[in-house]
């Protein structure tokens, strides 16, 4: 948005995140709004999880204030600030958007698992029918799990560290009744597709989120990691000559549901 235009009438965004520094998306999402004609911005918002709350109701007051972007670690803690929620939001219990209801309280909305898999259709894979190994079970990856599961996988294995998180979220898919759901582990072996759904590869000196020794060129990888843009997971798969998709992939996706969710299409 160029700084001209900004003025008393100017709309805001907030993206809401812990840490919020490594966040690429107020810019991408201010040029999302005026190529559409919108007089918006988003900017980011660094609060830590027990002022969450406080924030949001503090953030409500400025009627100025149309939506609320959220990234790590609120996805999960932003759904009791929400006055209503779409059916998918409801069934993972994680937004990532939030928008303003016409009485001003807000209404939340998951977006990370369809637009990965539009990435990945973007990039000549189709999920259906395929077999997916998932790493990670948090907000991107419980999102992006039933997003697969609604997009006909014949097989999905899930694996993460935290087993309460993950066997509750393999239960409430398999009730779904669309394929198979079950436990994972780092071994990729037997898949079509792997996917780091994780925070592991954000930091240097992390490990590998999984097996990388055992890729195999014929597998589909990605990563939901916008920085660094190629983690080690998705440079060992490129070393393998396997097909990537990276988070800069995915946002590019997930930015244009959100910014038409915030719009109010």
């Amino acid at each position: 948005m160029n700084p001209q235009t900004l003025s008393g009438a100017t709309r805001l965004h907030y993206i809401v995140g812990d840490p919020i520094a490594q966040v690429k998306s107020p810019a991408g999402v201010s040029q999302a709004f005026a190529e559409r004609g919108h007089q918006a911005v988003c900017v980011p918002a660094h609060v830590a999880p027990q002022d969450l709350a406080a924030w949001a109701r503090g953030v409500s007051l400025a009627q100025n204030v149309d939506g609320i972007i959220v990234t790590v670690p609120h996805k999960f803690a932003c759904v009791p600030l929400c006055a209503s929620l779409s059916e998918r939001a409801s069934f993972l219990g994680a937004v990532n958007t939030l928008r303003r209801n016409p009485d001003g309280t807000w209404h939340g909305d998951m977006f990370d698992g369809l637009g990965f898999v539009q990435a990945m259709r973007a990039q000549q894979c189709e999920p259906a029918g395929r077999k997916v190994l998932l790493v990670g079970a948090g907000g991107a990856g419980s999102a992006i799990a039933h997003a697969l599961v609604m997009a006909d996988v014949s097989e999905l294995a899930l694996h993460d560290p935290d087993v309460r998180r993950r066997d509750g979220l393999i239960a409430r898919l398999a009730s779904l009744g669309r394929g198979e759901v079950r436990v994972g582990n780092a071994d990729p072996r037997g898949f079509d597709i792997v996917i780091n759904a994780s925070p592991i590869g954000m930091r240097e000196g992390d490990p590998y989120p999984l097996d990388v020794d055992l890729l195999q060129p014929r597998m589909f990888c990605g990563c939901v990691i916008t920085a660094p843009a190629i983690t080690p997971f998705i440079a060992a798969a490129r070393a393998k000559k396997c097909a990537t998709l990276t988070g800069t992939d995915m946002f590019l996706q997930v930015r244009g549901l959100m910014v038409d969710f915030l719009l109010g299409a």
